[in-house]
């Protein structure tokens, strides 16, 4: 794969600035794909897609073996890293946890239905939310009632206490709905980038 490069180009789009290299020839060698302009949608090519989708399975991948399995070399796939961590399409790298290791193994969904739906009670109650541990995700719903909350314990003698003291008493709570998850069948996948 050859690495001459015969210029260096600053694109602004969408505000945004974007760098591209041109190999010498004029041939794509891998390098890096916006010499053939293969943007697409939300300012990504490819290549950033091939990046994110090898992150989302393997995190810890190191930028060495990143660039072999997307087919870039090391110093394109660090600047895409960077600018795709400083525009937010990263926005962190975390560890999965074995949540029976844990001991939160019970998994509950709950329905809440709010008294009030105005910008100012659901910000409250969003605030409130990310005060409780055991609220695992929280989801603004458009239906019959107005969260699902991903909600993870021990067992549920915890689920009860944590509904009765935690969730019952948020903000503008008229009524939950609770649902016991009996297995996970697909949990934390990785995002398809695609």
């Amino acid at each position: 794969m050859g690495h001459l490069l015969s210029f260096h180009i600053v694109y602004h789009h969408d505000g945004r600035r974007f760098s591209r290299y041109a190999p010498i020839s004029g041939r794509n060698d891998g390098v890096c794909s916006l010499a053939q302009d293969e943007r697409v949608s939300g300012g990504l090519d490819s290549f950033d897609r091939a990046i994110l989708d090898e992150l989302a399975r393997d995190g810890r991948v190191s930028v060495t073996d990143l660039a072999r399995r997307v087919g870039l070399s090391k110093s394109p796939v660090q600047a895409r890293l960077k600018r795709l961590e400083s525009t937010g399409v990263i926005r962190g790298y975390r560890a999965i946890l074995d949540p029976i290791r844990l001991n939160r193994e019970h998994v509950a969904f709950v329905e809440v239905k709010l008294t009030d739906t105005r910008e100012a009670a659901l910000e409250a109650f969003n605030a409130a939310v990310a005060a409780v541990p055991e609220i695992e995700e929280a989801h603004l719903i458009a239906g019959s009632f107005d969260y699902l909350l991903k909600v993870r314990t021990p067992d549920m003698r915890a689920y009860r206490a944590v509904l009765a003291e935690r969730i019952s008493t948020l903000p503008h709570v008229a009524n939950t709905s609770t649902y016991v998850a009996m297995q996970a069948v697909k949990e934390s996948g990785p995002v398809d980038a695609g």
